[in-house]
């Protein structure tokens, strides 16, 4: 997978769709936008990144583990120059946090998955 630059604030990030069926969904979208996938190992079961060439453009998850609490939707992540600046603001104007602070991958970047007031989710991602 090619290294794209990195997202600036403000921007959608990333966008992920976790699911029962990782790997159905996975074939599915394959064969549906064309693109192909890259396993990433999450224990005892792999989730997917999609890949459109060579640059990763969404994530494929399974429903379970650490994304149990997730929703069956196209989450996107919004990328914050303040991760816990963030999920307070969200907590004080009427906002839910579901899921995080937590951390990810290996370079210090974290998220939160959020449900704003109008009950709508998102993730909020600050890069390492």
């Amino acid at each position: 997978m090619s290294e794209a630059p990195r997202p600036a604030v403000g921007t959608i990030g990333w966008v992920d769709l976790t699911v029962p069926d990782a790997e159905g969904l996975r074939d599915f979208y394959q064969r549906v936008a064309g693109w192909t996938s890259q396993p990433v190992p999450m224990g005892d079961y792999d989730d997917y990144v999609m890949l459109s060439g060579e640059t990763g453009v969404a994530g494929v998850c399974h429903r379970r583990g650490p994304n149990e609490a997730l929703p069956p939707v196209w989450m996107i992540y919004i990328v914050v120059a303040d991760l816990e600046a963030s999920v307070g603001a969200c907590r004080e104007l009427g906002g839910e946090i579901l899921v995080g602070p937590k951390g990810v991958g290996g370079d210090g970047a974290r998220y939160a998955i959020i449900r704003d007031p109008e009950g709508a989710f998102c993730g909020l991602y600050q890069g390492g």
